[in-house]
């Protein structure tokens, strides 16, 4: 029987490759805990899709879409992830990943053998404070797959997630001289946590991160999503 390992897909979206039409992979199970993830039912559960049934959803896209975004949960921490995606290369979409970076040995294989063509990669938090969000403590490989998508010509994005809670503006600003002072000249993207949201833990209700208060930071490339 073949492995259900995709929780759902999303058919369609102008919002998650920049400029591309996509749909969204979303593979179960993850090796990190975020306090804040809005997707525990993917992190904690079983997938319900195989990847025998996306090729056949994705041959009915071919011409429609322009690329595949392969997400989750942890996409790279599946075995036959490097298979799934050069099956999406070969019937000619884009592929993006999105990433918490645990994985730098699949993230150099996928690089070196030219299947993927975008990655967001998340920023989860500094050592100080990675442990207690992500419950891991894989803020090294984080750094690998850093290091290898700076030293590559694959376009990639930094982004992390704001709660007020778990991450404060001094936070944000470490973080920033963090990735200037590691060669990263691109936008962090900071989306704001969703009050209301399913989380993976009980958090109060948190402040949301405003431009103005961008602004007085003077840190022109932390942009909020």
């Amino acid at each position: 029987m073949l492995a259900k390992i995709i929780s759902n897909i999303t058919p369609f979206t102008l919002l998650d490759y920049p400029d591309k039409s996509s749909c969204i992979l979303w593979y179960a199970g993850c090796n990190m805990r975020c306090l804040y993830c809005y997707n525990p039912e993917i992190v904690l559960g079983k997938g319900t899709i195989s990847f025998s049934e996306v090729l056949l959803f994705l041959k009915t896209r071919i011409g429609l879409l322009n690329a595949v975004v392969f997400s989750g949960g942890e996409c790279l921490i599946h075995r036959n992830i490097l298979n799934h995606i050069k099956a999406v290369k070969e019937m000619g979409f884009l592929v993006k990943i999105d990433t918490n970076g645990s994985s730098p040995t699949v993230l150099k294989e996928l690089i070196n053998g030219n299947l993927v063509d975008y990655v967001a990669l998340d920023f989860k938090a500094l050592p100080n404070k990675f442990e207690a969000i992500t419950k891991s403590n894989l803020f090294y490989e984080f750094e690998a797959s850093f290091e290898l998508l700076k030293t590559s010509k694959i376009a990639y994005e930094i982004r992390t997630t704001y709660h007020s809670e778990l991450c404060t503006i001094d936070d944000l600003i470490e973080m920033q001289n963090y990735l200037d002072e590691n060669g990263y000249s691109g936008n962090f993207y900071v989306q704001n946590f969703i009050n209301g949201s399913k989380t993976l833990a009980p958090l109060s209700r948190a402040t949301s991160l405003k431009y103005e208060e961008l602004n007085a930071l003077k840190k022109p490339t932390i942009v909020i999503r």
